[in-house]
Formats: C-alpha cells, sequence, structure tokens
C-alpha cells in the first residue's frame, strides 16, 4: 500500500495560549492549528479578545504564556507570510490615490525611496485587480469607489505577497448584503483555491457561513472551537456565556437570542441578537 503523502503544516499554530492585560484573561490553554485553505471565523462579545488574537497573529501583542507560530516562524511584526485586511473605513472623496495605486502599495508599499516601476510592477498591479474583479475601476481615484469596491481592493492590496495567512478583521461593516456576499466569496474563494489560511473576524457569521470551516468563539475569559454546527448551538453558547442563550437556525440564518447587553468584564456583545 503506498504511503499517503505528509499532511501540509499548518499555516498558523497556538499552543497553550494566554493572553492576559492585567487580571483580566481574555483566553487560556488555547491549541489551535489553522491550515493551508482552511476558513477560520472569530467570534464573540466586544471586549472579548478578537481583535488582540488577530494582533497576537501580527507580532504586534505578545502572549502571556504559550507559543504562536506563523507560516512555520514565531509570529512577528512585518511578515511577509501575513495579508491583513483591516475594516472598512471609507477613503475622503477627494483621495487622489487610484485604486491600482493601493493595490501598488501591497508590492512595495513596505520599500523607502521612489516606487520600483516598469511592466513587471503594473503587470502585477494588473493581475491583482483582475484577481479580485476591480480591473474596470484601476484607473479611478479611490475616494470615488463605494465601500464594497475599496473592499476589493484592500484584498488585492493584502494578496500581493503571496502570503501564507489572510488575516481580515471585520471587512464586512458598513457594506450592504450585496457587498458583503462578494468579499466574503472573494475571501473564501482565496482559501479553497489558494490555499491561504483565512482568519476572519466577525461580529455575524451569516454573511460568511457558505465559506466558513471552524470557529473560534471567544466569551467571558473562555473559548470554544469548532465547526459552526458544533459551536453555535444553544447548550454550547449558555455555557460559554453563563446563561441561557438560545440559538435559532432560521431561513438558511443563525440568529442568538437572549445574550445579556454586558457579557465579558462589561463589554457589550456584538453577536446577531434579535430582540
Amino acid at each position: 500500500m503506498a504511503t499517503p503523502p505528509p499532511a501540509a503544516p499548518p499555516a498558523v499554530s497556538l499552543r497553550d495560549a494566554q493572553l492576559s492585560y492585567g487580571r483580566r484573561t481574555l483566553w487560556d490553554g488555547l491549541d489551535l492549528d489553522v491550515r493551508p485553505g482552511e476558513f477560520l471565523a472569530v467570534l464573540g462579545a466586544n471586549g472579548s479578545g478578537k481583535t488582540s488574537f488577530l494582533k497576537v497573529l501580527l507580532g504586534l501583542v505578545p502572549l502571556t504564556r504559550g507559543t504562536v507560530r506563523v507560516g512555520g516562524a514565531d509570529a512577528h511584526r512585518g511578515s511577509r507570510h501575513i495579508g491583513y485586511v483591516p475594516q472598512q473605513r471609507h477613503f475622503a472623496p477627494d483621495t487622489p490615490l487610484r485604486a491600482r495605486d493601493l493595490v501598488g502599495l501591497g508590492l512595495d508599499g513596505h520599500r523607502w525611496g521612489l516606487r520600483r516601476g516598469g511592466r513587471t510592477h503594473h503587470a502585477a498591479v494588473d493581475a491583482l485587480l483582475a484577481r479580485v474583479g476591480a480591473t474596470e475601476y484601476a484607473n479611478m481615484p479611490v475616494g470615488m469607489l463605494s465601500g464594497g469596491e475599496q473592499q476589493r481592493l484592500r484584498i488585492a492590496q493584502a494578496l500581493a505577497t503571496g502570503p501564507h495567512v489572510l488575516l481580515c478583521d471585520e471587512p464586512l461593516l458598513s457594506l450592504d448584503l450585496n457587498h458583503q456576499k462578494a468579499v466574503s466569496a472573494l475571501v473564501g474563494e482565496q482559501a479553497k483555491a489558494g490555499g491561504t489560511a483565512v482568519v476572519f473576524v466577525t461580529h455575524e457569521i451569516n454573511p460568511i457561513m457558505d465559506h466558513v470551516d471552524r470557529v473560534l468563539y471567544l466569551a467571558g475569559g473562555g473559548f470554544r472551537v469548532g465547526t459552526p454546527e458544533q459551536v453555535m448551538r444553544t447548550e454550547v453558547l449558555s455555557e460559554l456565556y453563563g446563561t441561557r442563550v438560545d440559538v435559532v437556525r432560521a431561513n438558511g440564518r443563525i440568529v442568538v437570542v437572549g445574550v445579556p447587553e454586558t457579557a465579558g468584564h462589561g463589554h457589550p456583545v456584538d453577536v446577531d441578537i434579535e430582540p
């Protein structure tokens, strides 16, 4: 019998990870591997540590205990293994930067001095624009574009270095439903077709449900990891929050009902809540 090929090493690996701020512990004992091509959604309350989790992977915040590795190396600032898509923030209407210039910063924005132009640079930018469906507005000022179009450009910029890991920090905020679906599909396609590990912080799982492999849910100093079916359940979230929480599935959506206004040391919850 032929020996099966060895499994690819994890793109992200945490072992016995703890993160605390003073006396407050956001999580403790977190063991997690994110494989190439896996789409991990990070959910939870405001203040539960979602953004801090990304900062740990970016090497901006050290763990209190444990280890974290990204792309086979210890997490550190400026890692070329990581692409980062920030929260949606609109550019001012009079911003003169063109769409292709914004994407180009992903290729050489880390360098000092004059940009290295030429055919190779332009071809790379054109390929990135085509990859996210932004070719038709490549030469338009970014301030004239919609929020969804701007997020497409940020994704292209994040993919410029061919990262092993794509970190997305609430990239769907302020986008309408159609743009949420389009941006989610772009990121999901990069995970599956590009083999990139995706860590996607969001307050609402429904727009990305078709793409999610696993969920890391943070709340009240604890966490749960598993598939959406394993984690987004009444008994699981009730135990995590320490109070009755109902998870209802209706018309293909997951609705979380009964989460208190504050959870996890007095911070408001930012999951999908119905009154």
